[in-house]
């Protein structure tokens, strides 16, 4: 496994990359796609985040990984503290609540950035596993904002696309200032 680069909205060869529409992972999951997915786990792990699109290490297919470090709906208060990584490939939201909930988000792509999105408070979705087995599942709380987020990716969408204009202008000169600063 290796640390692949991630890529940042301050870039603008990145950014071009980060707004493609990802295609889906024909041909099932085989061994190399396994290695990409643990070598963005590992990426993920160190950045460090809880969802990472495949995209933002510059591959443009809908995969997506992710570890909320608890067992995503549990009780609250009800957390393990153990990892519990996530494989997602070729996912479709199914069905999403019309009642909506507001969450805190940053990106990995949009460093030390962070501000309320809204979206559904409830998706069923449907994507393969790392095994290659296709799963169906309802997400709700941190899971549900983590995938919507992540397929806004697999889109070509960043969560400050969600936000107005002037934060989202705020947002990519931060970004900017700090990389000069670094």
């Amino acid at each position: 496994m290796s640390i692949r680069r991630i890529l940042t909205v301050d870039n603008a060869a990145d950014l071009a990359v980060l707004k493609q529409v990802s295609a889906p992972v024909e041909g099932g999951v085989t061994d190399a796609l396994r290695a990409l997915m643990d070598d963005m786990l590992e990426t993920m792990y160190a950045a460090p985040g809880i969802g990472l699109a495949a995209v933002q290490v510059g591959d443009p297919r809908q995969i997506i990984v992710m570890d909320l470090g608890d067992r995503a709906g549990a009780e609250e208060g009800d957390e393990t503290g153990q990892r519990n990584p996530r494989y997602i490939i070729n996912p479709e939201i199914l069905w999403a609540s019309d009642e909506m909930a507001s969450y805190e988000e940053g990106c990995l792509s949009v460093p030390e950035v962070f501000d309320d999105v809204e979206r559904p408070a409830q998706v069923k979705i449907r994507y393969l596993n790392y095994a290659g087995d296709t799963v169906e599942q309802e997400a709700d709380g941190l899971f549900a904002v983590c995938i919507q987020h992540e397929m806004d990716h697999l889109k070509g969408v960043l969560f400050i696309d969600h936000l107005s204009r002037l934060k989202r202008e705020r947002a990519i000169k931060s970004v900017k200032k700090a990389a000069r600063a670094a």
